[in-house]
């Protein structure tokens, strides 16, 4: 899977910002997979598949913020 490097918790806040404008803490798929695949460079279905199948929490079926967030980032070191 792959990872994005960003330059600390600060940075994925802003993120957050942006993604989760109502403050609700996590993202639907649909929401993800319009973000991914709409804008900037897109992902490919079977990029999208792979990551919403790591990152959709089983029992609430949707992408907790925080959750995604730790999955997805590597810090500097």
């Amino acid at each position: 899977m792959f990872r994005l490097k960003v330059s600390g918790p600060a940075a994925f806040e802003k993120i957050s910002n942006v993604l989760d404008q109502t403050k609700k803490g996590y993202l639907t798929q649909e929401e993800l997979t319009k973000y991914l695949t709409e804008e900037g460079e897109p992902f490919t279905q079977e990029e999208m598949e792979e990551m919403l199948s790591a990152a959709v929490d089983p029992d609430k079926n949707v992408i907790l913020y925080k959750d995604f967030a730790a999955m997805m980032t590597v810090e500097d070191t």
